[in-house]
């Protein structure tokens, strides 16, 4: 089908519906991605859909698989994307009630155009937010992330095969590892094959606070890459709402990925995300009593079960300090976290760009060397050995803590360089020495203030907070609490061009200017 916009581009379609003649409400899916394969993506069932009394209308993003006009990711989906509900629910087989679903970059472009089309239900899965919340995190840019995904997923797909466009893009790829490290040779042929990059790393983009948009479902994993994103969608009926969040990556399948560490039970074929979407759309468009349960259903791992709550946050959960303390030897891991502050003592964090601190595991989306590390819970005992990783640790818990929520670390911290990257990890330590990942975070300090960037004054103590990210997790009995603080996570993110090698700065800890992991813990 040729769907028109407003400025008179024409996008193609492909429409699934039943052998009926009766105008039936319409789920349209928005993909860069090319409408060949399941029409429903990868984990909605599409034609489920449609025998469930749906229409399904699945849709080239402008300038993809013959959709005319220049892509450039996330600029005009908000607008493209009312405009095709508009024309659907003018279709005579569509009866005016429309949906948005799909998962990650579609995802998004359903977050971005629900709340100024006439949609009645949206439905997102691992998606980020907006362009901000999709390639930068703390101010640092997603590297790991973006370099692969542009080359890989948006601009080999466009090239004719066997091109030698094609081959020089699959060079690129099987030489991944270099443009990590040295990421300034690849923006010749990213400018060349994809103009926008270079807008993402010149212009950081500000993360708007989310419209509210029709009754969503959320679908996320405690390693996606786009959780945060996910966590903060807002709909005008929550009521209608649904958030589901299992320990899942951005990519399920294939590799060491975490499902993997906690069993079939948290397998997505377990958890029915076709069913979640047409009870959702039940809900929401066909007025029907549909309700999965809980409004949020989350997995605890650790506990490693479902559980239920009415809405997220979850209520009942307080803020916990615990405060970092030591000798001044946090990278010697003679670093401890207390129940209150200690003597004032400081830990000088150090950064060498040769030799930077490895991603490893977490909510992380990248190939190259670091697929070995993959995604998810990994084990960060090898990281930590790396001279410039700072590590606090709990003593041992004499009964089980579960966290629910969002988790920040609040530093006491003296630069000696106008900016400084601040990597954080919240670990759980198993009784055998396992330091189990649970979710990271970075902040470059001169985009503390996300409106305003502004450097450090070198030498004053400022109080920087690092957001971690969100888990729902039980610390058994007997295992340990630990942060590690570094000041990078590479390539996950990328490096500060303002750090040489050296003294970043001084962690303080104790006295007037103590550091603390702040862990929202829930009641037993």
């Amino acid at each position: 089908m040729r769907i028109p916009l407003r400025d008179n581009t024409v996008l193609l379609a492909d429409l699934y519906r039943p052998d009926t003649a009766d105008r039936l409400p319409t789920a349209v899916r928005r993909t860069p991605y090319g409408r060949s394969g399941a029409p429903g993506g990868r984990s909605v069932d599409g034609l489920r859909l449609v025998r469930a009394g749906y229409n399904l209308l699945v849709q080239s993003t402008r300038g993809r698989d013959g959709s005319d006009g220049a892509f450039r990711p996330f600029a005009t989906e908000r607008e493209d994307g009312a405009d095709t509900l508009d024309w659907v629910a003018a279709q005579p087989w569509c009866d005016g009630r429309t949906a948005l679903f799909g998962r990650s970059y579609e995802g998004m472009a359903a977050l971005l155009a629900a709340p100024d089309s006439g949609c009645g239900a949206v439905a997102a899965q691992v998606a980020p937010g907006s362009r901000a919340g999709a390639t930068r995190s703390g101010g640092a840019f997603q590297l790991g992330f973006c370099l692969h995904w542009v080359l890989c997923d948006l601009v080999l797909p466009e090239l004719a095969a066997g091109s030698a466009a094609a081959a020089e893009v699959i060079a690129a790829l099987d030489d991944i590892d270099r443009l990590y490290a040295d990421p300034g040779a690849a923006l010749e042929l990213l400018d060349r094959c994809a103009p926008y990059y270079r807008d993402w790393l010149e212009e950081p983009a500000v993360a708007a606070e989310p419209a509210a948009g029709p009754p969503l479902l959320s679908i996320g994993g405690w390693y996606d890459i786009f959780l945060a994103d996910g966590l903060a969608a807002r709909s005008r009926r929550p009521e209608l709402s649904t958030l589901v969040v299992g320990p899942w990556s951005h990519c399920v399948t294939g590799g060491i990925f975490p499902q993997r560490r906690y069993g079939h039970a948290a397998d997505e074929d377990v958890v029915d995300i076709t069913a979640l979407h047409i009870a959702h759309f039940d809900r929401a468009l066909k007025g029907r009593d549909t309700a999965p349960g809980a409004p949020v259903r989350l997995f605890v791992t650790g506990a490693d079960e479902w559980r239920d709550f009415p809405c997220w946050p979850v209520p009942g959960t307080t803020d916990q300090a615990v405060h970092l303390a030591g000798r001044g030897r946090a990278a010697e891991g003679d670093g401890r976290l207390l129940p209150e502050p200690a003597e004032p003592a400081s830990d000088q964090l150090r950064h060498d760009p040769a030799a930077p601190v490895p991603t490893c595991g977490g909510a992380t989306l990248m190939t190259g060397m670091f697929v070995g590390a993959d995604c998810g819970p990994l084990d960060q005992r090898d990281v930590e050995r790396h001279p410039h990783v700072l590590r606090y640790t709990g003593d041992r818990l004499h009964r089980p803590l579960t966290v629910i929520g969002e988790v920040r670390v609040v530093l006491g911290f003296a630069a000696t360089t106008p900016d400084a990257d601040l990597a954080a990890k919240l670990v759980d330590v198993h009784p055998d020495g396992r330091a189990e990942l649970l979710c990271d975070g970075v902040l470059r300090a001169r985009h503390r203030d996300p409106g305003a960037p502004a450097g450090l004054e070198p030498g004053r103590i400022t109080e920087l907070a690092v957001r971690l990210g969100a888990v729902a997790h039980r610390f058994g009995a007997g295992h340990r609490i630990r942060l590690d603080l570094a000041a990078s996570n590479f390539p996950r993110f990328d490096l500060d061009p303002a750090l040489a090698a050296g003294v970043v700065g001084a962690v303080h800890h104790g006295g007037a200017h103590g550091s603390c992991l702040v862990l929202p813990v829930a009641p037993d």
